[in-house]
Parts: structure tokens; C-alpha cells; sequence
């Protein structure tokens, strides 16, 4: 039979914990009110200072280029996610392990995964936030009711405390919302630890369930503990329940929290059947958006896994911390959402935008016109813009009065930025506004709002004279060929800035330029794109792929601390890249992103990342974790590897580029690539690709809505290899060009079939 024991206690949300254990009745024990946190383990070694590390690290952010990254350019095979791997330590922490520190995320200092699910019905939303070395499950927010684990043998210790004795985390099937952990404690005991969060039928709360496998055996102790401990975010009325084993054999603990309103007992078949539903939901979810099945499973596998963690947050920048709000950043959110099929999480997101309050307006006015029209595309549903339209004429209406009064031919000065008050003619804001006009332009026209995008063009063909004659003024050719332009334009002109992570206003250029580099201002191809291209190449932008940031306030913000990252800002850096023709570097990025600017095997990121060395901590930290546009960057920067939408002069999408930038080692043979239900401008589109020794199967689904004007597949096939011939339908075809791989599909609608021979290798 098994035994049950159950802990009632009276905290905010959580009505107590329901335990069961293998054969056993569990033994329940009450921790003194007020009881301090088990203290760290003893004999834990940590790992010592590595002088050659650190001076690696310095000596790759003093260079003006991307070292590591040209390192990983000049193989042949290319980046890999091995290589990239191995520059950098893990990210794993969130701030120092000083539990009611102000601003600490998690006791421990290591970061968690927000695991829940999307408001749905009757269904409040909410989330447990499962902290990734099993320490600990809180819910809600860093400070709400708390689920603590400690194990030990002669005395307690905190599950996870000791870093190098932990098992480092992983995720069910690769890729669900269920974390895997194992840890040795300081006898020696192993045990493995297993948690998520689902709904339960009957219950409005979330409920998280927690495994925990107790292995004894070969340690040499008489018996080993687990305890479970509850308590409330104030950190009194703490309440535990203690299982003892001995150490003939391992056992297994499976615990529900909350359990008072649990319609059954917490078993191995309840503990599976909970699992079960995990997995069932998110797959049922990640089935009805798009799919882009690559040839390598950690690639995959994030790209799942992220999916899933921006369905939850849904219009909210982060979770569980302060930054569980909307943010202007999210607009991209939306917009990659919507591609990769989530148009519901679009619109929700776009929505949220026309209620949130915002210090730069214009920048504001110019993201709703831009997600609104990126909405409409990909959907061709008009009510979203019906349901806008009074506020973005309104908006036009703000615009011509601004364009008017202005004596520069551009809008009002606003802030820089949230962090930097100072008013300026931003060159971010300006061309998102531009991109703005021009996309809802385009919608209005075909919507019937004829007089609408007549005033939107009039206005954008304003501001488009007035900021051209900006840049053209602030702008300057360096003696190295490249193209610096300042973001505030028109003011007094800083210096270029070398390097850009030199500074605070350097580091800030870095972040809010890509807005102005991926809006279309500066034509693709053109001498002032390559320009700023090879000024952000020469003068210390990226770094593994990477955004580079410094906080220069040393404000003591885990992920600032350092010289570091600010990948929320690398979305339209990979859509500047992409416009280019940069397939490398996209590799780059992604490769970047996955090795160095997430968690390894969760892919949890913040805000910012730490890259440079900090003293007295081993791995790297970030801040505020998760981030939902942070994960934008690496489902963007996917996306675009496989399909790529080219724009003309005035911003309206007239063209699609199909594989034009993946990893060589992707069409080895017998790999596959899968493009399915990708929602572009054109409508859905999909594609697969079968190579094989000597040849490549291509069959591609041309997007039915509106056949593009422009459509060509580019094979990136392995170094050496080249096109030989290709067949459509059976037929010979000729519209190919063997050096670059490119075949033009341009003109063709339905389904194509077509058979490429390739030589060479």
C-alpha cells in the first residue's frame, strides 16, 4: 500500500503539501516558527580562479571585432554550437545567494523557470516559478509562498546548494516545461529531482508537482532525508514534512503543492497522468503554429521550448519580478509570433500597446502602426485595424501638427530612451515612426481607408525628406571606410564612438540603432547600409553574435556588473543581417545565442547577460529573467535563416528568400529540413528539403493569398559542393546559378518539385 502523509498550512495561496512515498508512510515533522533556510553544505569546493579564463574574456571585449566570432567564421564547416560553447562559462545565476537581499530573485541566487500557462476561460493565469537547481518552487512572484527542498543524511542541507555537486538542468523530452535536476549530498547520497506546473480538472489553481528519487545506496550512511518545507512570502508560519529512507534501497517521493482541494491521492499514476497532461497541451499548442524542423536537435529543441515560454508570457516582458509588464520591445514579440503562427498572441500583445502609457510617443505611435499593419498581413483579418483606426488617425493628426511647428522637417524631440532622459531628435524613434506610416499606409489602402493612407503617405514622404536631410548632416564617412550616424541627430554631433562599449552613450547607440537599421531607411545594398555595416563589424558591436552592452553605472545589477550582452536589442540587428545578405553572421548569432546567451538546455535568458569575469563567481549571471523579446532574437534570427521577406523602396514586402542563410552542415546527407505553415505576407508558406548523396529534394509550397514577386531558394550546401542541374516537375530548369545555390522560382504558384543534382565534395 502506500502511505500518505499531509501538511496543512495556512499561507496566502497554497493550502498545504500532499506526500506520498514509495511503500512507506511518510513522517511528518514541524519546523519551528521563523526557521532559517538549511544552511550550505560542508566540504563544498568551489572552483578556483582561472587567471587564464579571465584574461581570454578581457582580451576578447578590448578588441574593436568580433575575435571569437571571426574565429568560428574562419573554420570552414562554419560556426557550430560546440565551438561557440566553448568560449564562455555558463549562465546559471541571478544575483548573490543573500535570500532577502533587496532585488535577489531566488534564495539561492540561481535563476528559475517560469512554468504555467496562458489565462484561459475561468482560469486565472498563473505560474510557479521552479528555481533550476531544485532548491526551491515559488509562486507567482521572487517573493510569493514557497515550496523548499533540503536533503542530508546526518545533517540537512538545501537541495542544490553546492553548484559543483549539482547535475546541471535539463528540460523533459529536450524541450517541455518540466525540469530535470540531480544533486549528490554531502555524504554522498544521490538523488534525482523532477518538477512542473499544470492544471488539475476541478481546481482554479495551478498546481506544481514535484518527484524526487532518493538513491542512498554505496554512500555508507544508515538513511538519507528529504525535506519539504512551506512557507509564505513573509518567511513566518514556516511548516515541513520530513521522509527518511534507509539505504537498502532507492525510493521515490512525489508531492503535489497546493493539495487541500486535490480530487485525488498524489501516486505514481497521479504523478504520470499530471505529466502526461504537460506534455499533451504543449504539443497540441506548438501543433497549430508553424513548424521549422531543423536537422539538429539543440536548435529544435530551443526553438520549442522558447515558443512555449512566449505563449505564457503573452503581452508581459517578464515574469515572477518587476518586469512583469508590458514593454515597447514586445512589438517585435508580436511580430515574430505571428509569423511562427501565434496570431492570437499578436494581437493580444498589439492590443496591450494601445493601452499602455509610454514617455516617447512618437516611437510609441510608430510600433502600434507597425505591429497593427504586421497583424493585418498575416492574417488579412480587419478588424484589428478597424478596432485602432480612430487612434492612429489621431496619431496622424499629432504628426502633421509636429511637422509643421518643427523648423528641421522632422518630429519633436522626445527622450532617448527610458534610461536616458535627455530629449533628442532620435534617430530610432524618427524611422520607426517612417516604417510605421508606410505599413499602415499600405493597409489602410486596401481596407478601403483610401483617404487615410493618402495622408499617412503624405506625412511619411515628409518625414522620410526631413530625417534623410538629418542623417545626411550628422552622418560621417570614417577613414576606415565605414559609416558612423549618430542616433540624436541634429544637436551638437558626438564623436564616433571606438568602441562603441567605450561608453554609456556608445553601449545605448548600440541597442536602439538596430530599430533604424532594420526600418528600411537605408536601402538594402545600398553604400550606407554596407557602411553601418562595417561599423558595427570594426568598431566592437558584437561579440560571438552577440549585442554588446555596458551598463557604465556599475549599478551592482546582476548581468551588469560586467561588460555583457543585451540580446533584447538582436532582433533587428538579424533583421539588418538578413537584408544584407549576412548569412554567416545570422549563423553566427544563432549559434551565439544558444551557446553563450542562454541558459544551456533550458534556454532562459534576461535582460542582460554578464560576459566579463566577476569576482568570487564562477558562472556568468543575468538580469530578471526570463525575457520574452530576448527569446524573440533567437525565433527571429531561425526564422530568417530559413525565409526571409525582402521589402522595396517604400517598406511592402515584395519578395521571399528560402534557406538563404543555413548552417552548411544542415544539408549533409541525409539530413532534413521541414518549413511548415510559416505565416508570411503572401500567405502560408511551406517547404522541405531532402538531401542525399549526390542530390537535393526540394518541395515547396508557394504561398496561395498573393503569389511573390520575387521567390528564390538558395541551397547552402556543403563546403565544396555545388549545383550541377536541377528539374521542375520532371523537366529540366535553368533559372539557377550553381556558385551561390540559388534557384529563382519567381513567377511559379502551386506546388513545386523540384530535383537538384549537386557535384563536387
Amino acid at each position: 500500500m502506500f502511505g500518505v502523509g499531509v501538511l496543512g498550512c495556512s499561507t496566502a495561496r497554497r493550502a498545504g503539501i500532499a506526500l506520498v512515498v514509495g511503500a512507506l508512510v511518510a513522517t511528518a515533522a514541524g519546523a519551528p516558527a521563523g526557521a532559517v533556510r538549511a544552511a550550505g553544505p560542508a566540504g563544498c569546493q568551489q572552483p578556483a580562479p582561472d587567471p587564464a579564463y579571465a584574461a581570454s574574456v578581457n582580451a576578447a571585449l578590448a578588441a574593436k571585432q568580433d575575435v571569437w566570432g571571426n574565429q568560428l567564421l574562419a573554420d570552414p564547416a562554419g560556426p557550430t554550437y560546440a565551438a561557440a560553447a566553448g568560449y564562455l562559462r555558463p549562465l546559471l545565476l541571478v544575483g548573490p545567494p543573500s535570500g532577502s537581499a533587496r532585488g535577489s530573485l531566488t534564495e539561492s541566487g540561481v535563476y528559475y523557470l517560469a512554468f504555467g500557462r496562458p489565462a484561459e476561460g475561468r482560469h486565472p493565469r498563473t505560474i510557479d516559478l521552479h528555481v533550476a537547481d531544485g532548491s526551491q518552487i515559488v509562486s507567482e512572484r521572487v517573493r510569493g509562498t514557497s515550496l523548499s527542498v533540503d536533503v542530508g543524511a546526518s545533517r540537512f542541507e538545501r537541495y542544490g546548494s553546492c553548484l559543483a555537486r549539482l547535475a546541471p538542468a535539463t528540460l523533459g523530452g529536450g524541450y517541455l516545461p518540466i525540469l530535470e535536476t540531480g544533486y549528490v549530498d554531502a555524504a554522498g547520497v544521490h538523488y534525482r529531482q523532477e518538477s512542473f506546473a499544470t492544471r488539475v480538472p476541478g481546481i482554479r489553481s495551478l498546481v506544481s508537482f514535484v518527484r524526487v528519487t532518493i538513491d542512498p545506496r554505496g554512500s555508507g550512511v544508515v538513511s538519507a532525508r528529504v525535506r519539504f518545507t512551506v512557507s509564505p512570502g513573509d518567511g513566518h508560519g514556516r511548516c515541513s514534512l520530513t521522509y527518511s529512507t534507509p539505504a537498502t534501497a532507492p525510493r521515490i517521493v512525489y508531492v503535489a503543492w497546493p493539495s487541500g482541494a486535490l480530487p485525488f491521492r498524489v501516486d505514481r499514476a497521479a504523478y504520470r497522468r499530471a505529466r502526461r497532461s504537460v506534455g499533451a497541451y504543449w504539443n497540441r499548442r506548438l501543433a497549430a503554429g508553424a513548424q521549422l524542423v531543423v536537422p539538429e536537435k539543440r536548435v529544435f529543441n530551443a526553438e520549442r521550448n522558447l515558443l512555449v515560454q512566449n505563449l505564457v508570457h503573452s503581452w508581459r516582458y517578464s515574469l515572477g519580478n518587476p518586469y512583469e509588464r508590458f514593454s515597447w520591445e514586445l512589438i517585435d514579440t508580436a511580430e515574430v509570433m505571428g509569423a511562427y503562427g501565434f496570431t492570437g498572441t499578436e494581437r493580444s500583445i498589439v492590443e496591450k500597446a494601445f493601452q499602455s502609457p509610454t514617455v516617447f510617443p512618437n516611437r510609441a505611435a510608430g510600433e502600434e502602426m507597425d505591429g497593427a499593419a504586421d497583424y493585418y498581413r498575416r492574417t488579412w483579418d480587419a478588424s484589428l485595424v478597424a478596432e485602432v483606426t480612430p487612434a492612429l488617425s489621431d496619431d496622424l493628426d499629432e504628426f502633421e501638427y509636429e511637422l509643421d511647428s518643427d523648423g528641421n522637417g522632422l518630429l519633436f524631440r522626445e527622450p532617448y530612451g527610458v534610461d536616458i532622459s535627455t530629449l533628442v531628435y532620435g534617430l530610432h524613434d524618427q524611422a520607426l515612426v517612417l516604417q510605421g506610416l508606410r505599413s499602415m499606409a499600405w493597409v489602410w489602402a486596401v481596407t478601403g481607408h483610401t483617404l487615410l493612407a493618402a495622408r499617412a503617405t503624405l506625412i511619411a514622404n515628409r518625414l522620410d525628406a526631413g530625417l534623410r536631410a538629418a542623417v545626411a548632416a550628422s552622418g560621417s564617412w570614417l577613414p576606415d571606410g565605414s559609416l558612423f550616424v549618430p542616433v540624436t541627430l541634429l544637436d551638437g554631433q558626438p564623436p564616433p564612438f571606438d568602441p562603441l562599449t567605450g561608453s554609456r552613450d556608445g553601449s545605448y547607440w548600440n541597442l536602439v540603432m538596430p530599430y533604424a537599421l532594420a526600418s528600411g531607411l537605408f536601402a538594402a545594398g545600398s553604400p550606407e547600409a554596407q557602411g553601418l555595416l562595417d561599423y558595427l563589424h570594426g568598431h566592437g558591436s558584437r561579440l560571438l553574435g552577440l549585442v554588446r552592452f555596458r551598463a557604465f553605472n556599475e549599478s551592482g545589477k546582476p548581468g551588469y556588473r560586467a561588460p555583457g550582452s543585451d540580446d533584447v536589442y538582436g532582433t533587428n540587428v538579424s533583421r539588418f543581417l538578413a537584408d544584407e545578405g549576412q548569412a554567416d553572421q545570422l549563423v553566427l548569432s544563432l549559434y551565439g545565442k544558444l551557446a553563450a546567451g542562454m541558459t544551456r538546455n533550458t534556454f532562459v535568458s534576461g535582460e542582460g547577460s554578464t560576459i566579463g569575469p566577476v569576482d568570487g563567481e564562477y558562472y556568468r549571471s543575468m538580469f530578471r529573467p526570463p525575457n520574452s523579446p530576448n527569446n524573440t532574437f533567437f525565433l527571429e534570427t531561425l526564422k530568417l535563416m530559413l525565409v526571409h521577406e525582402t521589402r522595396d523602396a517604400l517598406g511592402t514586402p515584395d519578395g521571399l528568400e528560402l534557406g538563404f542563410s543555413t548552417p552548411r552542415a544542415w544539408l549533409k546527407p541525409g539530413k532534413r529540413i521541414a518549413v511548415r505553415r510559416v505565416r508570411t505576407s503572401f500567405g502560408l508558406l511551406s517547404y522541405t528539403l531532402d538531401a542525399q548523396a549526390g542530390s537535393i529534394h526540394a518541395v515547396v509550397d508557394v504561398p496561395g493569398r498573393i503569389v511573390p514577386p520575387m521567390l528564390k531558394l538558395r541551397l547552402r550546401l556543403p563546403a565544396g559542393e555545388r549545383i550541377s542541374a536541377v528539374s521542375l516537375g520532371g523537366k529540366t530548369f535553368d533559372r539557377f546559378a550553381p556558385d551561390t545555390g540559388t534557384i529563382d522560382l519567381s513567377g511559379l504558384h502551386g506546388r513545386l518539385d523540384l530535383g537538384v543534382a549537386t557535384t563536387g565534395g
